[in-house]
């Protein structure tokens, strides 16, 4: 998914442009704990220049151990609800914004494909979560096409749900 704005001149603009900018101008700060996605968030921020004014951190945990150790994940919550849950992206989420120390985290968990899905958790099942002052919330979110696409979808998810946070407009 190639997200785009158009700034009010009609030149077109990268939504991590976008939330690069919103981010810049209301003085905010987000991290990020990836999974599925894999830094592929982190990499779309700082390839925007001047991301270090509003990037803090950017953690790959692919494993459960580094869930925990990394992210303060708890094993029961691993152990009960799995790695691919609504609950494993919030902890990820509230675990990196304070690793951060930022006012925005993200935490993405997903199943990209093409294996390791099954009935209850199909290949392309992604939960994003977000943690900021007085929000904690994640998205189910279920998408279509090869590792690469699914992965991307995310991503441009996750980007859109830190615009909408950063504006005050996240539902």
């Amino acid at each position: 998914m190639n997200c785009e704005i158009m700034s009010g001149g009609g030149e077109s603009r990268s939504l991590e442009f976008e939330v690069c900018r919103i981010l810049r101008e209301r003085g905010l700060h987000v991290a990020t704990a990836e999974s599925c996605t894999g830094g592929l968030l982190a990499g779309k921020i700082t390839s925007v220049a001047g991301a270090s004014e509003c990037f803090e951190c950017g953690a790959v945990t692919y494993s459960n151990e580094q869930k925990i150790k990394l992210l303060g994940v708890s094993r029961s919550t691993l152990d009960e609800c799995g790695a691919v849950s609504p609950n494993t992206a919030v902890e990820m989420a509230r675990g990196v914004r304070r690793l951060g120390g930022a006012d925005i985290g993200i935490g993405i968990t997903g199943i990209a494909g093409p294996d390791g899905g099954s009935e209850e958790k199909p290949v392309g099942l992604v939960y994003i979560a977000v943690s900021a002052e007085n929000v904690l919330r994640s998205y189910r979110c279920l998408f279509a096409g090869d590792r690469n696409r699914v992965r991307e979808q995310a991503v441009s998810k996750a980007l859109d749900i830190i615009r909408r946070q950063a504006l005050g407009t996240l539902e």
